[in-house]
C-alpha cells in the first residue's frame, strides 16, 4: 500500500515498514517455504508500486494473480487485518489494478512474442539444451545469416537457415569453420522439440515492445503486466529462459537513468531457482552483471524462491530489500538454509533471527529493507498488510475480456509473418526449381529435337534408298527395254536384210537369169540350130548362177 510517498509492506507493532521508492531500484528478495504467504506479499508489493505510478511485471505461476483486474473481496477476516494495522485510517480500500495479460502461447493473455534474431544464440542454445559444439555452431548460423543480410524472425527462418548451411557447409568451412552436416542436423531435431513445446508461437511478429510495459493508466496508476506461465512453468528450461531474455531486453533498450526518485519498472522474478539450476559459468555471470548495472537504468528486480541458498552469493548480494518468511528446518540442509538466512540479516538484538524463523506464522516475514544512507536497517519481525484486489483467479470471460479491451489487443492479437529467411530461401528454391524446369525442358526440348534430326534424316535416308533403289529398278528396266528395243530393232534390221537379200537375190537371179538367158540365146544364135539353143540355155543358166554365186558369196 502507498502511503505517505512510500512502499508500505507491513508492520512491527506500531512501526510501519517501508520500502523507500528511490532504494526499490536496488533489487530485492521474498523467500520462504511453500504456504508462508510469498504470493501475498508479491501482490502487496506490485500493488504498492502501481499505486506510485510504476509499472510492474511478474509471472503468474499458479493462476492466484488474475483477481489483481477486480476489487478484494470483503470477508471477516479481512475486516480483521484491516482493523489490526489501521489500515481505514490510511485510506485503505478495495480496488482493482490496470492489468495487462500477456501469454506466449497466446491463449490466457496477449500473445508475447520475440524473434529468433531478438532471443539470440546464446539464450537459444540454453532452450534447446544444446552441447558446447552445438551452441557454436548456432552461432555461426547467426553470424552468416548477419552478413547474407537475412532476418531470422521465427522458428522456420531459423530451420532454413540451418538446412541450407548444413547443404553448403563446404562453401562456408573456409571463412567460419567446419560445420559437419549430424551438426546442424541434430540443432533441427531440438529445434523440431522446440516448436512441438510452444516455440511455434513463442517466435514471430510483432514482437514485443518492452516499451509497452512502461504505460500507466488514466489515474496514474502503473500498469501490471502479468505474464500467465502455469502452462510455462511446466517447461522449467523455457521459462527461465524467456525471464533472462527479458531481462537481458530491459537491460540492453533502457538508457542510464542515474539515481531516480522511484524505479522505472519493478521486474519480479518467481522461482527464481530456475534461473540458475543447471547455468553454466557464462550465463551466470551475465545474470550477475545484468542485475549490477540494470539498476542504474531505473529497474528494480525481485527474486521470488524459496530459500535464500536457491540464489548465487554473487546475486544475492545485490539485493538490498529482505523478506523472509518462515523456512522449515527438517533436515540437516534444511539447518543450514536457515542459518544461511538468518546471518544474511543484521542482527536485531531484541529476538534470535534464527530461531524466529522457523516460528514466523502465515503472513509474518523478517523484514530488512534499504535505508536512507543506503545501509539495511535492524532486521524486524512484521506482519504483512493485506492485499487490496482480489485473490485467486478470475473467471475465463473476465479475462477475455480484459484481453480484448486491452488497447494493445490490435497490436499484438494477430501475427505476421514478414519476409524473411525462410521466404527468401522458398524464393530461391523455386528459381532454382524453375531452372532446373526450364534446363530439363531445354534438354528434353533438344532431345526432342535431336531425335526428330535423326528421324529425319533416317526417314531421308529411307526415302533416298527406296529413290535409289526405284532409280536402279527403272534403269534396269530402261536398259531392259532398251536391250529389248535393241534385240528388237536388231531383229528387224536382220529380218530387213533378210527381206533385201532375198528382194536382191530374187532381182539377181531375175537379172541374173534374165542376162543368163539373153547370153544364151546369143550363144545359141551364134551357134545356131537346136543344139546351139540348148547348149546357149545352159551356158545362160550356169552364167546366171555363177553371177548370182559371185554377188551373194555363193
Amino acid at each position: 500500500m502507498l502511503y505517505d510517498g512510500k512502499i508500505w509492506i507491513g508492520t512491527a507493532g506500531e512501526e510501519k515498514l517501508n520500502i523507500l521508492p528511490k532504494m526499490a531500484n536496488r533489487h530485492g528478495l521474498i523467500a520462504g517455504a511453500t504456504g508462508t504467504g510469498k504470493t501475498v506479499t508479491l501482490k502487496v508489493m506490485a500493488e504498492s508500486f502501481s499505486d506510485a505510478g510504476v509499472p510492474v511485471f511478474l509471472a503468474d505461476v499458479k493462476g492466484d494473480l488474475a483477481g489483481m483486474c477486480r476489487p478484494g473481496a470483503d470477508s471477516e477476516d479481512m475486516r480483521k487485518r484491516i482493523e489490526m494495522f489501521g489500515l481505514a485510517e490510511a485510506g485503505f480500500r478495495y480496488q482493482a489494478y490496470p492489468v495487462s495479460f500477456w501469454d506466449i502461447f497466446g491463449k490466457q493473455g496477449l500473445p508475447l512474442r520475440t524473434t529468433i534474431s531478438e532471443m539470440g544464440p546464446t539464450l537459444l542454445a540454453r532452450l534447446m539444451d544444446l552441447t558446447p559444439a552445438q551452441s557454436d555452431i548456432l552461432s555461426i548460423v547467426f553470424q552468416i545469416a548477419d552478413d547474407e543480410g537475412l532476418l531470422l524472425l521465427d522458428s522456420k527462418d531459423l530451420r532454413s537457415m540451418l538446412n541450407y548451411v548444413g547443404e553448403h557447409n563446404k562453401d562456408y568451412a573456409a571463412a567460419y569453420g567446419n560445420m559437419p552436416r549430424q551438426s546442424t542436423g541434430s540443432i533441427l531435431r531440438k529445434l523440431a522439440a522446440l516448436e512441438e513445446q510452444g516455440g511455434e508461437e513463442f517466435f514471430g511478429e510483432p514482437a514485443l515492445d518492452i516499451h509497452d510495459w512502461f504505460r500507466t493508466d488514466f489515474s496514474g496508476k502503473g500498469m501490471i503486466n502479468i505474464l500467465h506461465s502455469e502452462s510455462l512453468i511446466q517447461n522449467p528450461m523455457m521459462y527461465s529462459t524467456f525471464m533472462l531474455w527479458m531481462l537481458s531486453e530491459l537491460f540492453e533498450i533502457m538508457p542510464e537513468a542515474g539515481d531516480c526518485e522511484k524505479p522505472r519498472m519493478v521486474f519480479f522474478f518467481d522461482e527464481a531457482h530456475l534461473l540458475f539450476d543447471g547455468a553454466p559459468k557464462a550465463l551466470l555471470q551475465k545474470i550477475e552483471q545484468v542485475v549490477k548495472l540494470i539498476r542504474s537504468k531505473g529497474v528494480g528486480i525481485y527474486f521470488i524462491t524459496q530459500s535464500p541458498r536457491d540464489i548465487p552469493d554473487s546475486v544475492l548480494g545485490q539485493l538490498g530489500n529482505k523478506i523472509q518468511h518462515a523456512l522449515h528446518a527438517y533436515t540437516p540442509s534444511d539447518q543450514k538454509a536457515v542459518k544461511a538466512a538468518a546471518d544474511s540479516f543484521r542482527i536485531n538484538p531484541e529476538f534470535d533471527t534464527k530461531e524466529a524463523l522457523t516460528q514466523l506464522g502465515i503472513g509474518e516475514a523478517l523484514v530488512s529493507f534499504l535505508q536512507e544512507d543506503g545501509s539495511p536497517m535492524v532486521v524486524q519481525r512484521a506482519r504483512i498488510l493485506p492485499p487490496q484486489s482480489l485473490m485467486g483467479p478470475v473467471p475465463d470471460e473476465v479475462r477475455r475480456s480484459e484481453i480484448q479491451s486491452n488497447l494493445l489487443y490490435a497490436k499484438y492479437g494477430t501475427m505476421v509473418d514478414r519476409d524473411s529467411a525462410y521466404e527468401f530461401f522458398e524464393r530461391k528454391r523455386k528459381m532454382q526449381l524453375q531452372e532446373e524446369e526450364e534446363q530439363k525442358a531445354l534438354e528434353e526440348k533438344q532431345k526432342a529435337e535431336e531425335q526428330a534430326a535423326k528421324e529425319a534424316a533416317k526417314e531421308a535416308e529411307r526415302q533416298a534408298k527406296e529413290a535409289a533403289k526405284e532409280a536402279e529398278r527403272q534403269a534396269k528396266e530402261e536398259a531392259k527395254e532398251a536391250e529389248r528395243k535393241a534385240k528388237e530393232e536388231a531383229k528387224q534390221k536382220e529380218a530387213a536384210e533378210k527381206a533385201r537379200k532375198r528382194v536382191v537375190s530374187n532381182a539377181a537371179k531375175t537379172a541374173a537369169g534374165t542376162i543368163g538367158r539373153e547370153m544364151g540365146n546369143e550363144i545359141g544364135k551364134t551357134l545356131g540350130g537346136s543344139f546351139g539353143k540348148k547348149l546357149g540355155g545352159n551356158l545362160g543358166a550356169n552364167l546366171g548362177r555363177g553371177i548370182l554365186g559371185t554377188l551373194f558369196g555363193r
